[in-house]
């Protein structure tokens, strides 16, 4: 049975819609950074997302070609996930999408080394005869955060946030924004697909314990 994320840490991609405490590990991810509006048609985001799951499935198909990995097993790819930040703003400003910046990633197993990587990054170059050089393989210690599954569209995430707040000052911790801790989303829908009431997003928000 390959290797699945989203059952092996159930913690981590499996919340409920009640806010929690999680410390999350470090991780190791493919990812491209970009700015602007994440819904503009065949905008950088868009473009972005393409290229994660083009070096992703390269690697998780591997085992079809010539190339070795060392380490490597089978697994599935894990969910889209996604760290935002606006300047100016502590947390995120749903109306001002267009100011986003963003860091779009998808987790990859600990068997990806740099060269893995770089080796991943050339044959889905030359198997998709697009530039994959934006990709980036990122290493992230997110450490203490709120979390909570939010249900229903993206621009409703506001009242699911306030409840994280809620949740993690009564439990006594504070917010802990900086340049590498940031609103983070991981996406367990297509929002291509399906009912817009029904998304389900996972958001994790930084946190430290108060004094």
């Amino acid at each position: 049975m390959p290797y699945d994320f989203k059952r092996e840490f159930k913690e981590l991609y499996q919340p409920t819609c009640t806010p929690s405490i999680v410390d999350v590990p470090a991780m190791r991810f493919v990812a491209v950074r970009g700015t602007g509006d994440p819904n503009e048609e065949e905008g950088p985001y868009q473009q972005a997302v393409g290229l994660l799951y083009g070096i992703s499935y390269t690697i998780k198909m591997s085992y079809k070609g010539s190339h070795e990995i060392a380490g490597y097993f089978p697994f599935v790819v894990p969910p889209l996930e996604g760290l935002w930040w606006q300047e100016g703003v502590v947390g995120v400003d749903l109306a001002r999408k267009q100011d986003f910046c963003w860091i779009s990633m998808i987790r990859l197993p600990d068997f990806v080394s740099h060269d893995t990587f770089g080796w991943a990054v050339a044959e889905a170059s030359r198997k998709k005869g697009a530039d994959f050089s934006k990709a980036e393989l990122f290493e992230y210690r997110e450490g203490l955060c709120v979390q909570c599954l939010h249900v229903g569209p993206y621009d409703m995430e506001p009242a699911t946030v306030a409840a994280m707040d809620e949740f993690a000052a009564d439990a006594g911790y504070l917010p802990d924004y900086s340049d590498a801790r940031l609103h983070h989303e991981i996406y367990l829908s297509d929002p291509r697909k399906g009912n817009p009431d029904k998304l389900r997003t996972i958001i994790r928000h930084p946190v430290r314990q108060g004094a």
